[in-house]
């Protein structure tokens, strides 16, 4: 993957359908637009990417980066977020492509089939964006979301995704080379046809529902037995040359024994979890920086991001990943009572005016680096920018905006 390229090869025409040829051109944009509430710094956006105000546009996992030109003399520093896949999402997602050699061959020839997306969706992996997952940010003063320098970076890269819609793997985490040479593993690989097959297994959802109803009906079913106080040991030592090291062995069987403790005593917070949020989990135990380098590379997440939600993790479980990975849009009378009770708090702490931006679910003081969250469970969460510019989570969320607030008021210089 090329950390950079350069503008849209052809210069756009009048109108939104303008920056993209293609249905998942087309599919970008409409993403971008659904995202916003602004139709105005969309149109001052779409002006802005016509005129070539984007500069070179640098593709990462996750995110597109480029200067923006705005009124000022210097360009801005815009961005727009992606959340990349997991590991286990890019494993279902490239086994979709090889179940069908038509899907590679179109991604060869520059076409992205809609039946590939269609497949892709229905394992639950998202390859094209969701509204709710185009995260923009810019260095200038707006405060729009987005604002029309990534907006104009928004429409500016639909060009180049038009071309080539491997653009759109590269920023879910793999360029083309590595998704190619994946491919063709899995193309060439087979198994012998003697080998023996698998069980299938039981979910552990469906584990849970049958133990539970056992419970519910038999007087006599045992009853939960205790934690050991020392982790077990394995009776053996794992087979030379296998990779597996005793120690990490024994952490996952006492990780194993108290998570299936806490099931059966009614606490299923765990039982869905995806292969990311269980790595975050575990992460979160603070196993050391071995087992957390090893989590990072074995789940092919970015570091930062992985960092980030294992802290989302420490303050608020599942339910904190959720909030640091989708925003949301919750009740308007929700964030009018939120936005009143800070802007109250806020004249009794400080003696000058505080802006106060809504979006969402979020609350932002852009002045004071803070950032309140409002998730699913109606508790807000508080979140800080750090140096690198990024929102991290900073505290216990709380079922009181005000209270959410003077958590971290301190902590933030002011």
């Amino acid at each position: 993957m090329s950390p950079s390229v350069p503008g849209p090869r052809r210069a756009p025409g009048r109108g939104r359908r303008a920056f993209a040829a293609t249905w998942w051109g087309q599919a970008w944009v409409t993403s971008l637009e659904d995202s916003s509430l602004d139709s105005g710094r969309l149109s001052r956006g779409r002006t802005y990417a016509r005129k070539g105000m984007v500069g070179a546009v640098t593709i990462a996992p996750g995110q597109v980066k480029a200067a923006v030109q705005g009124s000022r003399p210097r360009p801005y520093r815009s961005a727009v977020h992606l959340p990349a896949l997991t590991g286990g999402q890019w494993d279902t997602l490239l086994d979709t492509i090889a179940a069908r050699a038509g899907h590679l061959a179109a991604l060869l020839d520059g076409e992205m089939p809609a039946e590939l997306i269609d497949d892709a969706r229905h394992a639950g992996v998202p390859l094209l964006p969701q509204p709710t997952e185009l995260d923009p940010e810019c260095s200038c003063p707006d405060w729009g979301h987005p604002c029309k320098h990534a907006a104009a970076l928004c429409y500016a890269i639909a060009t180049t995704i038009d071309d080539d819609p491997f653009v759109l793997f590269a920023l879910r985490g793999r360029g083309r080379d590595d998704v190619l040479t994946e491919l063709r593993a899995r193309r060439t690989a087979g198994r012998p046809v003697d080998a023996p097959t698998a069980p299938a297994g039981i979910h552990a959802a469906d584990a849970y529902a049958a133990w539970t109803a056992g419970a519910e009906h038999d007087p006599g079913w045992p009853g939960l037995p205790g934690l050991p106080a020392h982790p077990a040991a394995l009776p053996v030592s794992p087979p030379a040359g296998s990779g597996l090291v005793g120690a990490d062995l024994e952490r996952l069987m006492t990780d194993v024994s108290a998570r299936a403790t806490r099931l059966l005593s009614g606490d299923t917070t765990t039982l869905h979890l995806t292969q990311h949020q269980d790595a975050v989990r575990i992460a979160a135990s603070s196993p050391g920086p071995e087992w957390f380098h090893h989590l990072i590379q074995n789940t092919g997440a970015n570091p930062t991001t992985f960092a980030r939600l294992t802290r989302a993790w420490r303050h608020g479980g599942p339910t904190g990943i959720t909030v640091a990975e989708r925003p949301h849009s919750p009740e308007p009378s929700a964030m009018a009572a939120a936005r009143t009770a800070l802007t109250t708090a806020l004249a009794e702490m400080t003696d000058t005016p505080v802006r106060l931006r809504a979006w969402r679910n979020r609350l932002t003081l852009p002045d004071h680096g803070i950032q309140l969250r409002l998730g699913p469970d109606t508790r807000w969460y508080p979140y800080l920018q750090e140096n690198d510019g990024e929102w991290w989570p900073a505290a216990p969320a709380d079922t009181d905006p005000v209270t959410a607030l003077t958590a971290i008021w301190q902590r933030s210089g002011m």
